[in-house]
């Protein structure tokens, strides 16, 4: 049977490629949120149906962009809606 002894020094070296691992990772995770969202998009975010999100378009509670036959929601709009913020300008 082999034993292998760990030292201080293999800890600290493990713990350094562990936090550059990471440090990474997280880097390379960051997105930037999409400016424009689809209404699929905005449904599956709000957690609402295409009704209720017709509403929102109807009521003016939401200013989406039509491009030919789909609708755009600014992302910010999306962000003051969550928040409950009433002085969205457009």
């Amino acid at each position: 049977m082999n034993i292998e002894v760990i030292t201080k020094e293999d800890l600290q070296a493990l713990r350094r490629e562990l936090l550059e691992d990471l440090k990474q990772f997280i880097s390379s995770s960051k997105q930037e949120p999409k400016k424009w969202l689809r209404s699929a998009d905005v449904r599956k975010m709000l957690n609402i149906s295409a009704g209720t999100l017709q509403n929102l378009r109807i009521n003016g509670q939401l200013k989406p962009s039509k491009i030919g036959g789909s609708f755009f929601y600014a992302f910010q709009d999306i962000q003051s809606l969550m928040l409950g913020d009433t002085k969205r300008t457009k």
